[in-house]
């Protein structure tokens, strides 16, 4: 779980409940030193075209490349307060269980919009609601409804298509099959999958994060195996070896045909507007052509 956490800046923490977005001591014009502590967000801000308006970025935050350019100050577990009240920011975007920074904004009557994430639809929610926030409302709407629409050509695209079962896993052991963290039935990635053309294996555990041993592997028989590798922990060129670790469950239906894919990059686990991309490439290797 450490790892997810850290690969992810921390932007999901699988275990919180969902509650939609919305502005915090909000300010009556839109801001335009902005600060965001979730990547995902901040790929949501530089889709509707506010991106000049970052002044501050997590830790964590890689996509796009101009965010490089862009002062970092800290994540979900260590926000620098001290550097974010310095870049005199009059908006930012916080994580909903970060109750000592929110408090602390509050002292200084600086505004912040508070963030929670749960399922695929909220993705567009909330990118809405932020670009209320900026003034920007209608090239939010243009840009959210863009990712609505192309989710729903690849949903049409595999209807009547078999849809296999699919064990779905962001994380386990180096070198091992122990420590297995796999998609459960509730959460974005569930949502993805589904979109995609797949049954998730473990979608009656409603929980967004399922720890899975061999035996429940084997208890589940999956047709599709699909590890997901992203942050530090993606390199290309271990693919092969991840997916041959898989060969010590000969008796998996996935194994067995040769249906375990490697799939890499940070898409599939920052909800933000690259969730069009993460979703078609799950489409592809569920339902190759």
């Amino acid at each position: 779980m450490k790892r997810w956490l850290s690969a992810v800046s921390v932007a999901l923490l699988v275990a919180q409940p969902f509650r939609a977005a919305a502005p915090v001591l909000a300010a009556d014009t839109p801001p335009h030193r902005v600060i965001s502590l979730i990547p995902a967000v901040t790929e949501m801000i530089f889709a509707i075209g506010d991106g000049s308006k970052l002044v501050g970025v997590s830790t964590y935050d890689r996509y796009p490349p101009d965010v490089q350019r862009i002062q970092r100050v800290g994540g979900l577990l260590d926000p620098n307060v001290e550097q974010i009240l310095s870049l005199r920011p009059d908006l930012v975007v916080v994580y909903n269980t970060q109750q000592e920074l929110k408090q602390r904004l509050e002292r200084t009557h600086i505004p912040y919009f508070s963030y929670e994430h749960r399922g695929l639809a909220d993705i567009t929610q909330t990118m809405r609601a932020i670009g209320a926030r900026l003034g920007s409302a209608d090239a939010a709407n243009r840009a959210a409804s863009k990712i609505e629409s192309d989710l729903e050509a690849i949903r049409r695209s595999v209807a009547g298509l078999p849809r296999p079962r699919t064990l779905l896993v962001f994380g386990r052991e180096p070198g091992s099959l122990r420590g297995i963290t796999a998609s459960g039935g509730y959460g974005f990635l569930h949502d993805m999958l589904l979109v995609a053309g797949g049954d998730d294996v473990f979608g009656d555990v409603k929980k967004q994060s399922v720890e899975a041993s061999t035996e429940m592997v084997l208890a589940r028989h999956p047709d599709v195996i699909i590890e997901l590798r992203y942050g530090d922990t993606a390199p290309v060129s271990d693919t092969e070896t991840l997916v041959r670790q898989w060969d010590a469950l000969p008796s998996v239906p996935a194994v067995s045909n040769h249906r375990v894919y490697v799939l890499t990059g940070d898409q599939f686990v920052v909800p933000g507007p690259r969730i069009v991309q993460a979703t078609r490439e799950l489409a592809s290797v569920l339902h190759p052509r």
